[in-house]
């Protein structure tokens, strides 16, 4: 297993863009992508994927909190996503290719691949003809061991053997209220004692900053020598504590830096 490069640690994250919805700065928008930019931080953007197999920059699986639209991000076509204006700025839905092209290698960006848990390959398979055609740094990551294991198993057929690939992970998968609810018991739990490690080698972990210290990213850290990058840090406390157990932070709001 290779190690993940330098830069992924070597500056601040910012985290879905440096965005701040009070100045109409809204998360990953290219105008967030570019604030970022402008302060010299990586970028940490979320992928969806469209109706007709596009790679989205978008979190939510459904458009309502973020947009003047409504339903399932997966049931518009890239062409009807990119209509649609974001909340409170001029903002729209922008694809992963054109969002890359922007960034145009200035700063690093982390793709996170967004995940049903239904071992659909698709989008993790378009992110990779994006990825591997970029000339920027460049990383992707993922909630779902399958995303990770896949993209490892077919990195050269993908041509993405040069891109770090990493887990996102943190301590408990037991609220039943949000995207874990409808995974089993066992899934949870192989999550959470990170038991996919043989399946996804992951060259970099992300992990939550409310569950340190942690046994898993210690040991990934100092066991394993892998990197590990620590989400969400919004106040100085959580600063202190990422870097004290974590080697860069994923931020929110720049004044605590």
């Amino acid at each position: 297993m290779s190690l993940a490069p330098a830069w992924l640690t070597a500056r601040p994250i910012a985290h879905r863009g440096l965005h701040d919805a009070s100045h109409g700065v809204i998360e990953n928008t290219v105008s967030a992508a570019r604030a970022a930019v402008e302060r010299g931080y990586g970028i940490e953007c979320d992928v969806q994927l469209s109706r007709d197999g596009e790679a989205v920059i978008f979190h939510d699986f459904t458009l309502e909190r973020l947009t003047q639209g409504q339903g399932r991000v997966d049931d518009l076509s890239v062409t009807q996503l990119r209509k649609l204006k974001m909340r409170g700025c001029d903002d729209r839905i922008t694809t992963l290719a054109d969002f890359c092209a922007m960034v145009n290698g200035h700063v690093p960006i982390t793709v996170e691949i967004k995940s049903r848990f239904n071992a659909d390959p698709r989008l993790a398979e378009r992110v990779a003809s994006v990825v591997a055609d970029y000339a920027g740094p460049i990383c992707i990551e993922s909630f779902d061991p399958f995303v990770i294991a896949h993209l490892r198993t077919h990195r050269q057929g993908l041509r993405i053997a040069h891109v770090p690939l990493g887990m996102i992970a943190q301590a408990h998968y037991d609220d039943l209220e949000d995207e874990w609810a409808h995974l089993s018991i066992d899934a949870r739990r192989s999550l959470a004692e990170f038991l996919h490690y043989e399946a996804t080698q992951p060259q970099f972990l992300s992990f939550g900053v409310r569950d340190l210290p942690h046994a898993v990213a210690h040991l990934c850290r100092r066991g394993l020598g892998i990197p590990v990058t620590i989400w969400t840090v919004r106040t100085a406390a959580d600063r202190e504590l990422a870097l004290t157990w974590g080697d860069q932070i994923v931020f929110e709001g720049s004044g605590i830096l």
